[in-house]
């Protein structure tokens, strides 16, 4: 019999739960939680890396060891295909980034008088938790944040906080700074001059009236495989870089040796680019931008990749279109792609590799995918995000 006091799992949100239903915050499974609430450390509980771990709302689980931490991934696609009825034949183990890998970073800043806070938001609410270090963030994001302050500081009191983006390209960081209002000859060359000491790759201001690059020494760019795209400012990458691997191979394993494939939700190309050599893709995405860098990348290369802006919410491929090609890659945003998956179930399309951000809104889709004919062969969980609750996957399916 199960001791009740035991916690057995970790639920959605990242508390533990008992034997017996009971949720208790900041436990790892093994832990003993008492009648009086005393928590004892079980054979999980790890020792969170960073100081700022409960205050700062970027990690949620920093108290959870390596083997619970792939497990809570998993089980995560386990529940959210388990609550819509849909059967998988494999769900393989989750592949998680390393520490100290993400090379992404959203962050906010607030200015008042000479004080600036920087960081994440803090755990449950939309203040900032100021940050002094972050072992999530390669180390070269993390070093830009005592420089950071010094520039946002010497513009003075921001009425609003300032977004910033910080990601690496091939050519080193970019710089985005959303909200910044303090402008004219000075501010732009300090900012230049910043961009120069620190070797940046490029820098962008928004001030409110759109994007303004003010420093490119070169074309800021990103390879996907042989093929070097110029993203647009800020434009969305995967995480890590060990990340986009598992997925990129969970997707080639997918589609196998398709020779058309369609890219829906294509974004810069991060698939589509990659999977170009000795085939013919199809590649639509909503935002013109990220699809005019895709074509642009594809042309110079001489891929035979075929671009198309489209909103695929609100015009999805029809089944007339879809039935063209051997396999199709859908990549959507966290709500899914409820309008195109219906389509895609009235095709005769072979092979799909669905690449998600959200279990809950791909179980959903599976379930129609499958209602539809499809069979979910295999799921490969994804944790790029380490120490957080957010989960990525990339499902294969094929016609029965």
């Amino acid at each position: 019999m199960t001791d009740p006091d035991i916690i057995i799992r970790l639920a959605a949100r990242g508390d533990g739960v008992t034997a017996d239903g009971r949720h208790v915050p900041g436990t790892a499974p093994g832990d003993r939680v008492s009648a009086d609430g005393c928590v004892t450390p079980g054979p999980n509980r790890a020792e969170p890396p960073c100081r700022h771990f409960g205050s700062c709302g970027g990690c949620q689980l920093q108290h959870v060891g390596h083997a619970a931490l792939a497990d809570f991934v998993r089980d995560r696609v386990v529940g959210a295909l388990a609550g819509q009825d849909v059967a998988a034949g494999d769900i393989r183990s989750a592949q998680l980034s390393p520490p100290g890998t993400r090379r992404r970073a959203a962050l906010s800043a607030l200015v008042t008088g000479g004080r600036v806070q920087l960081g994440f938001n803090a755990a449950g609410s939309n203040q900032i938790a100021d940050l002094n270090e972050c072992p999530l963030l390669l180390p070269e994001l993390a070093a830009l944040f005592a420089p950071l302050r010094r520039l946002l500081g010497r513009h003075g009191r921001q009425r609003r906080p300032i977004r910033i983006l910080l990601q690496r390209l091939d050519q080193g960081m970019e710089l985005v700074l959303d909200g910044l209002t303090d402008d004219g000859l000075a501010a732009a060359m300090a900012l230049q001059d910043f961009a120069a000491e620190h070797r940046l790759a490029r820098l962008v201001v928004d001030r409110g009236d759109g994007p303004e690059t003010l420093w490119e020494p070169e074309p800021a760019t990103i390879a996907f495989g042989a093929i070097r795209v110029v993203p647009p400012p800020g434009a969305f990458l995967q995480a890590t870089a060990a990340g986009e691997a598992a997925l990129r191979a969970a997707v080639g394993e997918a589609v196998g040796d398709a020779a058309t494939i369609a890219d829906l939700f294509a974004g810069i190309g991060t698939f589509a680019l990659l999977l170009a050599p000795g085939r013919r893709i199809y590649a639509a995405e909503a935002a013109r931008d990220a699809i005019a860098a895709l074509k642009i990348a594809a042309d110079r290369a001489q891929a035979a990749v075929v671009t198309e802006h489209r909103d695929l919410f609100r015009r999805p491929l029809i089944p007339a279109e879809l039935n063209r090609f051997a396999a199709v890659v859908l990549d959507p945003p966290r709500a899914g792609a409820a309008e195109q998956v219906q389509q895609l179930a009235g095709s005769t399309v072979p092979r799909l590799a669905y690449v998600s951000c959200n279990p809950a809104t791909f179980a959903r889709d599976a379930k129609q995918l499958i209602a539809g004919g499809y069979r979910l062969d295999w799921v490969q969980p994804v944790g790029q995000f380490r120490w957080s609750t957010h989960v990525e996957l990339m499902g294969c399916f094929s016609r029965q």
